[in-house]
């Protein structure tokens, strides 16, 4: 064997079990007890959890927008990653008029593939259907390893909005093709509309980029995509849902029997509007926005049921010099916050309190998301898997820094918030890539991940 991990608690989708992990040449080889050490790195794990690594399927990395590029590339934001537990990202590549899926995302993995320090995937955003042409790619994206397409409802201004037409063709082809169909649901006329009229009554903080998508105007567009989801017996994943009215309408479908998935972030767990008040309330602007606490509660409760089926981070930061171009006009602002490398931790901080499971953590940080999304060999810790394994110190406290963090950005929504319990170690594919503060990992050891289409 190459490397064992000895005397911890290995915590699985559903349930947790002492045992130890033996693995060789990166893949999970057997669990048990008693494994022979001879030339093995050993690591002993007492009084940790051993648990898989998480997988963010939801980053913009060296993402362009607003006039600018986000703050972490591939390198500095997997990085980031490895450090906080996760060894899997996910990042959209945004197909644009005349090109195809397979192409966009071959661009991508070209400046993915030597910096990566950890695993990856992507999801391709649909903007143009190339005079629907590219409904014929579905196929191809898929066998390709790329089994998922993004559909914005909103930035129609940016030219990367589809419109309610053109959701209802790629839904129906997703179908055919085995492919999942991701949205951002927001209503984007009633969003021109409010912008408009703030601006011209001269309210132009922070607060108004909250007041501009407030829970009705993310709600309505998630209740028409579960419509047309619904009316076409397609399936739907819900990114970053943020409210309450959605979060609702996405337990009644599923109650229903439809497959509607759901997911929220950290940032809509933790904070709420009120953080668009604060003097620095523009580092908080991202979209959809932080939602007022009756959403907050209400998300929390939909994850313990299960009808929020995964958590992700939308990683995208920027500078603060950036962020400071709205400091006076709120649409000016970059859209976007840090999240990648707080994932894991603010999960397993809410179950090392109580509040949630280590499994239940595990489901829908790792688990749930490596089964949606069609990763084979990742998501749990079992014979034969990809050896992705975080150790994770219950007692650890940590405090989060932006000088504590591994990304290029110069300030963290996180700064301050503390985390009972930490991270120790992180493996990916049994290499060692973080070690209790410090990465240890190198570019261009992660590998893009190709992806089993659904049936």
């Amino acid at each position: 064997m190459d490397l064992i991990i000895k005397n911890g608690k290995i915590v699985s989708p559903v349930e947790v079990y002492e045992a130890d992990i033996a693995v060789k040449d990166g893949i999970i080889a057997a669990i048990g007890k008693g494994f022979d050490e001879t030339g093995a790195q050993v690591v002993d794990a007492s009084g940790k959890y051993v648990l898989p690594g998480a997988i963010d399927v939801h980053t913009h990395l060296a993402m362009p927008f607003g006039g600018t590029v986000s703050a972490d590339g591939y390198f500095s934001g997997t990085r980031a990653a490895a450090c906080g537990g996760v060894t899997t990202v996910f990042d959209y590549a945004i197909q644009r008029k005349g090109k195809g899926i397979v192409q966009t995302v071959e661009e991508r993995n070209k400046m993915a593939e030597n910096e990566a320090c950890v695993d990856y995937a992507f999801h391709c955003a649909i903007t143009d259907l190339n005079g629907g042409e590219l409904l014929d790619e579905f196929s191809a994206a898929a066998e390709y390893g790329v089994p998922s397409f993004k559909c914005f409802m909103v930035y129609k201004k940016e030219n990367m909005m589809v419109d309610d037409g053109t959701l209802a063709k790629i839904l129906e082809k997703s179908k055919e093709a085995g492919t999942l169909t991701n949205v951002h649901a927001e209503n984007p006329d009633l969003i021109d509309a409010r912008v408009s009229k703030y601006l011209s009554e001269g309210k132009t903080s922070a607060w108004y980029h909250y007041m501009s998508r407030p829970e009705f105007v993310e709600a309505e567009a998630d209740i028409r995509a579960i419509h047309w989801a619904k009316s076409l017996n397609a399936p739907l994943y819900i990114v970053h849902l943020a409210n309450k009215e959605g979060a609702e309408a996405v337990s009644k479908a599923r109650s229903e029997g439809y497959e509607i998935y759901a997911e929220t972030c950290p940032q809509y767990l933790y904070f709420t509007n009120e953080v668009y008040k604060r003097e620095d309330g523009r580092n908080f602007v991202c979209s959809p926005p932080m939602k007022g606490e009756e959403s907050r509660k209400a998300l929390w409760q939909a994850l313990k049921r299960g009808d929020i089926s995964v958590v992700a981070t939308d990683h995208c930061p920027f500078m603060s010099y950036e962020k400071d171009w709205g400091k006076d006009d709120f649409t000016k602002i970059p859209n976007g916050c840090a999240g990648v490398e707080n994932l894991y931790p603010f999960m397993l901080d809410a179950a090392n309190k109580g509040e949630i499971s280590f499994s239940k953590a595990v489901e829908v940080c790792s688990f749930n998301p490596a089964k949606i999304f069609g990763c084979a060999r990742k998501g749990n810790l079992t014979p034969g898997y990809d050896a992705d394994i975080v150790i994770y110190d219950p007692k650890k406290e940590f405090t989060v820094s932006c000088s504590n963090m591994h990304s290029d950005y110069d300030h963290t929504i996180w700064e301050g918030v503390k985390f009972s319990g930490y991270p120790e170690k992180t493996f990916s594919r049994g290499k060692l890539v973080y070690d209790n503060g410090k990465f240890v990992g190198e570019a261009g050891w992660g590998k893009f991940v190709k992806r089993i289409p659904r049936k």
